[in-house]
């Protein structure tokens, strides 16, 4: 099997979103929602060596590009978690999708498919809202200005604001507050660390690579995927 990347596309909403593929001709085709915002650049090397090993054990894996983020040309200001929970099970019926794996924010996502779903490391959205806001807080100190997550959570209210380099809208800010990850059948959740070796690169300043963690992803999820419908 190549393990060539492939590109395409699924519609929602008006626009043709992108989506980066391994192993499209396997009978398993793992749809893979991403961590969210700036976490997700930084564990995008990751998971496409975790695809290319997938791949190589004739496993499908799909990368989903979100609405508003990376080459999409849909505005994140009006983007929210329902509307990407829709995008999810959209483009997984679109492509073809046999399971789904998801990690960190994108757990809170991923549900409503009725697939087999595996989860890495899953967070509370709370959690995601708070550290942006931390960012955010500390990119205006050095700038000489003085921010309160009350100031911004205020304004969040009427109108977007821009929170680590991410322009979020009144129902992003709202459902990230509130919203945790849901339960649903067929559901497996693994922890970095115990059941998967690695390191959090969700936390490191810039984008990383770790090669023992996209091989320990890469065989837990062709394992996994062999036993529940693969």
């Amino acid at each position: 099997m190549s393990l060539r990347p492939e590109f395409r596309t699924y519609h929602f909403a008006g626009h043709d979103e992108h989506v980066l593929c391994f192993g499209t001709a396997s009978n398993r085709q793992l749809l893979i929602v991403p961590p969210l915002f700036d976490e997700m650049n930084r564990c995008r090397r990751m998971l496409v060596q975790a695809m290319r090993e997938l791949a190589g054990r004739d496993v499908g894996c799909m990368l989903l590009d979100l609405p508003g983020c990376n080459e999409s040309h849909a505005a994140l200001e009006v983007q929210s978690l329902s509307t990407w929970r829709a995008v999810v099970a959209d483009a997984g019926e679109q492509l073809g999708a046999t399971h789904i794996v998801s990690l960190r924010g994108g757990t809170l996502i991923d549900a409503g498919t009725g697939l087999p779903l595996w989860r890495l490391a899953p967070v509370k959205g709370a959690s995601l809202l708070k550290t942006m806001i931390r960012t955010r807080i500390a990119g205006d100190k050095e700038a000489g200005r003085s921010t309160s997550e009350t100031e911004l959570l205020a304004a969040a209210q009427s109108g977007p604001i821009e929170l680590a380099g991410n322009r979020l809208g009144p129902a992003m800010v709202a459902e990230l507050a509130s919203t945790e990850p849901q339960d649903t059948a067929q559901l497996v959740v693994r922890a970095l660390g115990q059941d998967i070796s690695g390191s959090p690169l969700w936390l490191r300043a810039e984008p990383q690579d770790d090669a023992a963690m996209s091989a320990a992803v890469a065989a837990d999820l062709d394992q996994w995927s062999a036993s529940c419908g693969g």
